[in-house]
């Protein structure tokens, strides 16, 4: 298992109950496919540094995790495909 860390940034308007259910679906995706989460951080609603999609702020999450090398291509398939994430990024914490 290598460690990892992902942080997403979502859509600021979203409605609360979907906004949960996102962070869990990918909290799921980790788990469901052998990952062990270490942590999950939610940052809240944060100033974006320039703006995306006409969009000035975003609902930040930084989630550390142990998983298989293959994990995190399907992690961020899924992050791709939702359309209430504006960016996202996947950092390998083992490499040097």
């Amino acid at each position: 298992m290598v460690k990892y860390e992902s942080m997403y940034i979502l859509k600021p308007d979203m409605e609360e109950e979907k906004k949960d259910a996102l962070v869990k679906r990918f909290s799921d995706i980790i788990t469901n496919n052998g990952g062990e989460i270490e942590k999950t951080d939610e940052w809240g609603k944060k100033r974006l540094a320039y703006p995306i999609d006409y969009n000035n702020d975003g609902y930040y999450v930084l989630v550390t995790f142990a998983a298989p090398p293959e994990l995190p291509a399907e992690l961020e398939r899924n992050y791709k495909i939702s359309d209430d994430v504006l960016r996202y990024m996947v950092v390998n914490l083992e490499k040097e």
